[in-house]
């Protein structure tokens, strides 16, 4: 058996002031996946995204990575299995150069500094950014902060990939050069969103959240299609289905502008 899954058993998470955000969530995502979160504004994307490598610690039930259940002392092993980007790129680039920021992780890893500069090279190539490595991250435009925020995330070599909202605030042209990015990518991954096109395109299988509960768990194709069940959890048909537009996914790992 794989050890690069994730497992929710009957997880619940309430916030300090006793908000309910999940309620008795349960499933698993097998190695190579590539899995949607969906659900309408406070349904639990972004909470479930954070329990997945130890933000957020369950209030009930368990998180299994692989053969390590989420506890406060195995919270920074999992880190090492999975890379979580967060929606706002700006939460995990702080440092004064975009070479220093991929390389953070790696240098907290206790790796050699040629080791590190492979790594950060490595990752930044994947993205498309290789000719940003000596740039200050508040002198990039939003595509390409995304793109180096999973730099970030990838040189750390993770064996789960996590995305909040990886399209947020994105030009046209920047979101489809991340879909192709997505596209490219190997990893097992989990992406939670508001761009059901974006998941369409990216994800075989699909979550649908609905007031911290897990209301439906299949196909991507199949949910995404499925106008009677989005519109029970206050979702939409992905856009390129309501004007009948032809979704022209791309591939390969395009350089971000």
């Amino acid at each position: 058996m794989s050890h690069h899954f994730i497992e929710f058993a009957d997880v619940a998470f309430r916030y300090p002031d006793g908000t309910p955000a999940l309620q008795g969530v349960s499933f698993r995502v097998t190695h190579g996946e590539s899995v949607g979160i969906v659900g309408a504004n406070g349904a639990g994307k972004s909470t479930l995204v954070l329990q997945m490598n130890g933000c957020l610690l369950p209030s009930a039930g368990r998180i299994r990575i692989g053969d390590l259940e989420m506890t406060p002392g195995t919270r920074q092993e999992i880190r090492k299995k999975v890379g979580v980007v967060f929606q706002n790129p700006d939460d995990q680039l702080f440092m004064p150069r975009v070479f220093d920021d991929v390389a953070f992780g790696p240098i907290n890893l206790g790796m050699a500094p040629e080791r590190v500069a492979e790594r950060v090279r490595s990752a930044l190539a994947t993205v498309g950014c290789a000719h940003l490595e000596q740039k200050p991250p508040h002198h990039l435009s939003g595509g390409q902060k995304r793109a180096v925020a999973i730099a970030a995330v990838l040189a750390m070599a993770p064996d789960i990939l996590v995305m909040d909202e990886p399209s947020a605030d994105l030009d046209p042209r920047s979101r489809r050069q991340l879909i192709g990015l997505l596209q490219s990518f190997r990893h097992s991954k989990i992406i939670a969103s508001h761009d059901l096109d974006l998941i369409l395109d990216v994800c075989d299988r699909c979550l649908v959240l609905r007031d911290g509960r897990l209301a439906a768990d299949g196909s991507a194709a199949d949910i995404l299609t499925d106008q009677r069940l989005l519109e029970a959890n206050h979702l939409e048909l992905p856009l390129s289905l309501q004007t009948g537009r032809e979704r022209r996914p791309r591939a390969g790992a395009p350089s971000f502008s």
